[in-house]
Order: C-alpha cells, then sequence, then structure tokens
C-alpha cells in the first residue's frame, strides 16, 4: 500500500515524497486512516517504527483542510517529554508542512523563552511543547491552548516515568473538552490505559508490535565482565571492531561524564548527553555525532528517549537499567527503519537480577560471552545494585541524601522510593 492509498493531500505527499519515503509502515498503516476520520487513537509501537509520521501526517491533513486565514490559535498541541524528542518532532512537522499553508513552533525548557514567545505571537497552528516551559508560559499569559482541535501526547510511557502526570492534567484543563486526542507509547502498561481513559474518548486502538519486545533486526549480546573492568571493555569494543558511531548507556550523569573522559584520554572522540548539561552543549554533541566529528555518545536513559539518529549500528548497556522496560528503549536506537544493529550490555554480578528480569520482559534468554582479561569477579556481591547508585563510588554516594545513603527498608521499597526521588529529579533536569 502506497501512501497516495491513505487519502493524504498532494502538498502532504510531495513532502513525503521528497523525504524519499514510499511505502508507509505498518504504525502508519493503522494509524493514519482513524486519525483522519477524526477518532481518538491510542497506538503502540517500537520506537523507530515511524510513530511521528502516524500522528503528523494525518494532524497536518486535517488543519490544512480548514485553514484559519486571519488570526492562527494553536489549533494542535503536541506534548513530549524531553526536549531532544520536542525538537525532532517539531523537524518532522517543519519538513512535511513544507508545501502547506502552516506554522509551527516549538517551546522547551534550557534555553530563552523570549524568541519563543516572539515567535508564538506571530500565530502558531501546531505547537509542539514539553511541559515545564508550555505551563510557565500559559501561567505568564503568553500562549493559549483554549482553541487546539487535536492533541497529541508522545512517548506517553516515558511521560509517566518522569513524573509528569500532573502536568500532563493541568495541561488538559487549559485545552477545550471538545478536541480529538491521539495518544502515542512504545507499550500498553497498565497505568498507560489508566491515563488512556482520562483523555481518549472510545478510542481507536492500534498496534504494530507486540508490547515490550525487541526488534528483530538488533543482534543482542551479554558480556558477563567484573565492574571495575568494564570501562576497558568497552574501550577494547570500540577500538578492535573500528566502531564509528556508538551510543553508550550509563546509569548516572557522573557515570556518563567519567567514561567519556576514559574515552578522550586514548584518543576515542566521545561527549556526554544528560541532564546537567546545558541545552546548547547537548545540542552539539547530538549534532556531532550524527555528522561523525563525535564517535561516541555517552547517554542517561532520559536524555537519549527519542533520539533520532539514522542507521545507528551499535548501543552498548555500560549499566544495565533497572528498569526493565527502559531496556527495550534504549536498544531500540538502533535497527531502526529496517536497519540491522547490534546491542552490546555489560553485566556484572550485582546487575544479575536486573538482567533476569530484562529476559523475562522479553521473553528471551540472551547469549552471554565472557573475553579474556575481562573476566567477571568470582567473588563479587550478586546482590543488586540501588538504583543510580554505585556501592563503591563516594561520588555516586554522596550525591544522595544522607537518609537514602542509609536506608533500612526493605529493597523493593527501597527500589521504589529512589525510582521516583530519580524521575522527578531528571524530569527538572530535561524538561
Amino acid at each position: 500500500m502506497s501512501f497516495q492509498s491513505l487519502g493524504l493531500s498532494q502538498p502532504l505527499l510531495k513532502a513525503i515524497s521528497k523525504k524519499g519515503y514510499t511505502t508507509p509502515s505498518p504504525i502508519q498503516l493503522k494509524a493514519i486512516p482513524p486519525v483522519l476520520d477524526g477518532n481518538d487513537v491510542l497506538a503502540s509501537a517500537q520506537t523507530g517504527t515511524g510513530k511521528t509520521a502516524g500522528f503528523t501526517l494525518p494532524l497536518l491533513h486535517i488543519l490544512s483542510e480548514n485553514p484559519k486565514k486571519k488570526f492562527r490559535p494553536i489549533r494542535a498541541l503536541i506534548l513530549t517529554p524531553t526536549r531532544e524528542l520536542a525538537a525532532q518532532v517539531y523537524t518532522n512537522v517543519k519538513e512535511y508542512s513544507e508545501f502547506l499553508n502552516l506554522r509551527s513552533a516549538v517551546i522547551f525548557g534550557g534555553v530563552n523563552q523570549k524568541p519563543q514567545i516572539a515567535t508564538i505571537r506571530k500565530g502558531v497552528d501546531v505547537l509542539v511543547a514539553t511541559p515545564g516551559r508550555l505551563l510557565d508560559l500559559i501561567n505568564q499569559n503568553e500562549l493559549s491552548i483554549k482553541r487546539v482541535e487535536i492533541f497529541v501526547l508522545d512517548e506517553a510511557d516515558r511521560m509517566l516515568d518522569m513524573g509528569f502526570l500532573r502536568d500532563i492534567e493541568r495541561v488538559m484543563k487549559f485545552m477545550p473538552d471538545k478536541r480529538q486526542n491521539l495518544m502515542f507509547s512504545a507499550t500498553f502498561s497498565k497505568d498507560i490505559k489508566k491515563l488512556a481513559n482520562g483523555i481518549l474518548n472510545n478510542p481507536i486502538q492500534v498496534e504494530a508490535t507486540p508490547e515490550n519486545t525487541t526488534v528483530e533486526a538488533i543482534s543482542q549480546k551479554v558480556y558477563r565482565v567484573a565492574k571495575g573492568k568494564k570501562t576497558g571493555l568497552v574501550i577494547k569494543l570500540i577500538k578492535d571492531g573500528n566502531w564509528k558511531q556508538v551510543l553508550v548507556f550509563t546509569r548516572t550523569k557522573h557515570g556518563a561524564n567519567k567514561l567519556c573522559k576514559k574515552m578522550d584520554q586514548v584518543g576515542i572522540k566521545a561527549a556526554a548527553i544528560h541532564g546537567n548539561k546545558s541545552q546548547g552543549a547537548r545540542t552539539k554533541a547530538l549534532e556531532g555525532f550524527k555528522s561523525g566529528s563525535i564517535n561516541v555518545l555517552v547517554a542517561t536513559d532520559i536524555a537519549a528517549r527519542g533520539l533520532d539518529i539514522p542507521l545507528l549500528p551499535h548501543v552498548i548497556n555500560f549499566e544495565i537499567p533497572n528498569i526493565s522496560e527502559d531496556y527495550v528503549h534504549r536498544i531500540g536506537r538502533t535497527g531502526r527503519a529496517g536497519a540491522d544493529g547490534q546491542a552490546i550490555s555489560l553485566v556484572s554480578a550485582d546487575e544479575t537480577t536486573f538482567l533476569k528480569d530484562i529476559e523475562k520482559l522479553i521473553g528471551e534468554k540472551l547469549p552471554v560471552e565472557i573475553l579474556e582479561g575481562f573476566e567477571p569477579d568470582p567473588n563479587a556481591s550478586t546482590a543488586p545494585i540501588r538504583p543510580g547508585q554505585n556501592r563503591r563510588s563516594k561520588s555516586n554516594n554522596s550525591n544522595k541524601p544522607k537518609g537514602e545513603r542509609k536506608s533500612t527498608t526493605s529493597n523493593s521499597g527501597r527500589r521504589q522510593r529512589n525510582r521516583n526521588k530519580n524521575r522527578n529529579s531528571n524530569r527538572k533536569n530535561n524538561n
């Protein structure tokens, strides 16, 4: 089936053709028709499958069919969890609307709000935003979303992970009750379905792939290794393989900075991207990574969510995530749009529990390898580490409140408490 058969307008088909696309992806085939028909939609698909075009194309079609020639109120609002994702969605909106008489803008925190306000005052049909900056400008009476006709909640699962539920509820109060709602997520968890019930009206549910499965094009492997030998192993893998573009995930910002420094010392061009980095530094790092001037991008989960890096060949989990679903999101950065990709996870003894949780989630036993010289420590404890913390790292420990360092609560309670704290902290840093 072609894009023409979906009923999209000629200006949109022209923009699609210019980008070199000829055949819709499965999620686009399933999502675009019901959106064009005016239905609320709850859609799930793995990252890299064309979700953004799945809501952007029909949204632009609907708006262009009923243009507002004089004053341009915000008629479509796309809410995203992170700055990077907001910027990428905005780029897609601009590209697809190139031959339409529609204006768009993007707003997010971490940068001067004055240019954003100036753009909005000129009139904007489509606004892409992160929750924090959007609510700030609404409270300052610098923008209104009272005329929104289409509301899109993108990466809804990550919105919940980052603690944005209350902000989403606040945003909804500023919009008219009568509107079309679209909700896109990588997974259909119970929390997502509960959120959908409060936003969507009789939604059509579409799903391109089974939830929480990993892309078939991705080759996955685990290296069992001693915690203190992980840095050396990463460097060996990159150098021996002559890898030119590698995305590495760490659990903490401190860990990302430390790994980058080690790589720079051995001649590997690396940059870190996380919440403590300014928006300018994050944008520069991402652009360098895409252009090839930077070979390794070291990122935390929150900063990397939604990154669109075409044909990324390698993803390395320097530390595997304590939240199993994040593994699916991480390795989904590679193997995109049908391309092959490789995902490698370095697992130390204290991450064994996390690995088992991941394998249970994806329904697959991952192949394990041990490299000579980088063997796991036979005397290391297999007790799971506390999320966001390395027990032996004073730097990481000192960043925690005293009460958190010496907790006597159970592992499960402690894990949930730390997870909530990390989400709130990351939310402030990334929004």
